[in-house]
């Protein structure tokens, strides 16, 4: 039997060992077990390639100001295991991480014992997810992010309100496939009959996937650029401004407090998915309540400003995409400034793609490694170096050197994988 917080986490992360399970079999099996919490609960469905923290954080902090009790189940954690379920922005507390695997343990022991085999940490922590929402802390809606693709990720065995994808990048190609059709037919997989979807999806061919699945699905589909806008107006000493029109109305000046011009996407998209609540399911939200929930909502490792003095920013632009996202950013916001980038990856992205839009936003970078089993080590960052990329295996040595040289306009941005930034917020490099 687990009795303290440590058991319960090992015990959690022990089924590591199992590797990632596509499929809802598994998943299927506990819920019927559990007499089916999931169909209990109210939620909406994010997915997408990057994207998908920000927009379930824009979503939360809206409701949450609308005077909802909105639940999240996010992945990767950045700072705690707990805040992977949590309660208006709160992560769930040990004891109840505790209650959560004493429920959850037995069930997956007995499956395990069977053909199905046993379930992998993600759908653990689903199940746990589930379980909490419909048995321990009921709320008013619960926003669930899916963990990888969509069709046979844990998470899809909701039947939302709402389903929003966000964008569709090249990325978890070994499990999804190989073109952006592939990896949007995966992605499109979170559309339920009858159930709309709201996207951010620009690529024209990733988009037809997703409109043919929409429409066999009998659902309607709403569009970033068609549908409904988000256009950039321009970016705030913390933040950015936008514009947004849809078919419910307008809102000018809109202001969020994340940086990053993609961010207005996400922005968009969360303002275009609680308008339909509003229409559609009586959610009372009032455009207040938009504006303040945009102006509060923060999630960490998002081009989060760590160091005023000298500028130091953390960012987990974890693949192509993300890392696009991230150099348009800089030289937005930051283009007469000397940027330093210290990039931590896996083994298996797209090192070289990131490394190079890298290479051109920057004027100095250091690639590092850290204590992860895919992380890429030292050696395999081998044929990148040059004049003015090297590697560095202590990159808070990094940190440091930057902190007491830098001089004026001179910026660090920390980036790469979430798993790498989260170690980095660990370190306690916050001021």
């Amino acid at each position: 039997m687990i009795h303290t917080y440590e058991e319960a986490i090992n015990w959690i992360h022990g089924r590591l060992r199992l590797g990632i399970k596509p499929g809802l079999q598994r998943m299927e099996w506990m819920m019927e077990r559990l007499n089916h919490p999931e169909r209990h609960l109210k939620t909406i469905h994010v997915g997408g390639t990057n994207g998908k923290g920000s927009t379930v954080t824009y979503l939360r902090s809206i409701l949450q100001e609308s005077g909802y009790q909105v639940g999240t189940f996010t992945s990767p954690y950045i700072e705690t295991f707990n805040e992977r379920i949590s309660v208006n922005g709160v992560p769930i507390s040990d004891e109840e991480i505790i209650q959560l695997v004493q429920a959850i343990k037995p069930l997956a022991e007995e499956l395990e014992a069977t053909e199905l085999g046993g379930p992998s940490e993600f759908e653990i922590i689903t199940a746990m997810a589930f379980y909490y929402f419909s048995k321990i802390n009921f709320v008013d809606v619960v926003i669930f992010e899916v963990g990888l693709g969509g069709r046979l990720d844990s998470t899809n065995i909701v039947h939302p309100l709402l389903s929003v994808i966000t964008n569709i990048g090249m990325d978890h190609m070994q499990f999804l496939g190989d073109s952006i059709e592939q990896i949007a037919y995966e992605k499109a997989g979170i559309i339920k009959s009858g159930i709309p979807v709201i996207t951010a999806v620009k690529q024209p061919e990733a988009l037809a996937v997703i409109d043919k699945a929409a429409k066999e699905k009998r659902a309607a589909m709403y569009t970033l650029g068609k549908e409904f806008t988000g256009e950039w107006k321009q970016s705030l000493p913390q933040g950015e401004e936008f514009d947004f029109q849809s078919m419910f109305g307008k809102l000018g000046e809109v202001q969020i407090g994340l940086n990053g011009l993609h961010q207005v996407d996400n922005a968009a998209l969360a303002v275009m998915s609680i308008q339909y609540l509003n229409a559609f399911y009586s959610f009372l939200v009032e455009e207040e309540h938009i504006r303040s929930g945009l102006e509060k909502a923060f999630w960490p490792g998002r081009m989060e400003i760590i160091s005023e003095t000298p500028i130091i920013l953390l960012d987990g632009a974890h693949n192509p995409e993300g890392m696009r996202a991230l150099t348009d950013s800089l030289k937005s916001r930051y283009p007469d400034y000397r940027v330093t980038a210290i990039f931590a990856g896996m083994k298996d992205k797209k090192l070289d793609a990131m490394i190079n839009m890298l290479d051109q936003a920057c004027d100095e970078i250091v690639l590092t490694t850290f204590d992860f089993p895919r992380a890429a080590g030292l050696d395999d960052f081998a044929l990148f170096l040059s004049e003015k990329i090297m590697t560095e295996a202590d990159w808070q040595k990094v940190v440091r050197e930057f902190k007491r040289n830098a001089r004026e306009k001179e910026l660090l941005v920390v980036t790469g994988s979430l798993y790498f930034i989260s170690e980095v917020k660990r370190g306690n490099l916050n001021p």
